[in-house]
């Protein structure tokens, strides 16, 4: 499997990966959205997340509450446990020479379809953002606008016979993503960014002795990020979230 199919399908595995080792089908916490988004920017291979996911369920069921029979509801007490695989991976990754005879994907892992069809309910979604803060922030809203146009002008790349460059595609969906999120954490109201920090800080306070300041600060801001897109309506404009 490429390293751009488990790029793609990143959230996907680690999500149906946890709730098989919970042995229950439910649906994942804001916090642990945050804490997936959080290892996939730090570049954490997903072999590693699912490693470090193993060790963390084996080191719960010898606690006291793994014991008692009560499950692990967080993927914030597989922090450590992750970090430390990637570290090793790291390492075993230093050891070997350059990768010469791994097998590459040579097709794309979406069709056009999936593809042309998520442009388009992103560029709805941004729309309908638009109409119903229209009167409100000015400034949010210009970026609501911008972002649509210049999605719309990517849809022709969709149209080109050659093999897509989604590695391209992605870096300048990204951007677009990082712009959005830029003016939402200095346009949004106040009252609505508190109340998130206090959300997520209930949801963490079980596991914040078990994490660094840096952690907390990394997933400080993925879930403040992605509780805005929610309380905007605004869509993911990577193709991390397609699937």
């Amino acid at each position: 499997m490429s390293a751009t199919f488990n790029y793609f399908n990143y959230f996907t595995e680690i999500e149906e990966y946890f709730w098989r080792k919970r042995g229950a089908h439910l649906l994942i916490s804001p916090l642990d959205w945050a804490i997936v988004e959080t290892w996939q920017k730090a570049g954490i291979p997903l072999e590693a997340v699912l490693r470090g996911i193993d060790r963390a369920f084996e080191s719960y069921q010898r606690s006291r509450r793994g014991a008692a029979g009560r499950p692990l509801k967080s993927l914030a007490y597989c922090v450590d446990a992750v970090l430390e695989a990637a570290a090793e991976a790291q390492e075993a990754a230093a050891g070997k020479g350059p990768d010469s005879g791994a097998p590459r994907r040579t097709s794309e892992p979406f069709s056009r379809e999936e593809l042309r069809a998520f442009f388009l309910r992103n560029l709805e979604r941004l729309r309908a953002a638009q109409q119903k803060h229209g009167t409100g922030a000015q400034t949010l809203v210009a970026r609501f606008a911008e972002s649509r146009q210049r999605l719309e002008e990517l849809l022709p790349l969709l149209d080109s016979p050659a093999t897509l460059d989604l590695e391209d595609l992605e870096r300048r969906l990204t951007v677009l993503e990082e712009k959005l999120a830029a003016a939402l954490t200095t346009g949004a109201e106040e009252e609505t960014q508190l109340r998130i920090r206090r959300e997520l800080d209930r949801q963490l306070a079980p596991y914040r002795r078990k994490m660094t300041a840096e952690q907390i600060g990394q997933l400080q801001r993925q879930y403040v990020q992605k509780r805005l897109f929610e309380e905007y309506d605004l869509p993911r404009l990577s193709l991390f979230y397609l699937t």
